[in-house]
């Protein structure tokens, strides 16, 4: 987003301009396991993990100086997230950030994670990211407000 200071004979004279770079960015639980009969699949993120998530991204995101404008897990096993940031906080500590503190603080809040896990590791070391400029920025979110539920 761009911000100019003011306009003057339909040109845009920036004097000052402030922006953010957004970012779609998705990671997945540890072990995604895809099992035939839905009875016996382990969901990791549930509807009250992802409650619980939703709030502590959002403390998280005020607390770093960024915001988080979509959240959706898709499948109870991965994350889509809509990030909005200065470009002086880069997209992996912003990862870093998001993974490292919710890893910590959903193991401490539902300790019976552990159980559906191994080697006590929430979340997968890897991660997407893509830069999303301002024209496709609505085809995102409703990409990650479309993301199928399977409680």
């Amino acid at each position: 987003m761009l911000y100019c200071v003011y306009e003057k004979n339909n040109l845009i004279h920036a004097r000052t301009c402030v922006y953010n770079v957004n970012y779609h960015i998705v990671w997945s639980v540890k072990y995604r396991r895809k099992v035939l009969n839905a009875k016996y699949r382990r969901k990791v993120l549930n509807a009250e993990v992802e409650a619980y998530m939703r709030d502590l991204i959002q403390q998280i995101a005020h607390d770093k100086g960024f915001t988080v404008a979509e959240f959706e897990t898709g499948e109870c096993d991965h994350v889509h997230l809509f990030v909005s940031a200065p470009p002086k906080i880069s997209i992996s500590l912003i990862v870093q950030y998001l993974k490292g503190i919710t890893g910590r603080k959903l193991y401490e809040q539902f300790p019976d994670l552990k159980q559906k896990l191994w080697k006590g590791e929430l979340w997968n070391h890897s991660y997407y990211v893509e830069t999303i400029g301002n024209i496709s920025e609505e085809t995102i979110r409703k990409y990650i407000e479309h993301q199928s539920k399977q409680y």
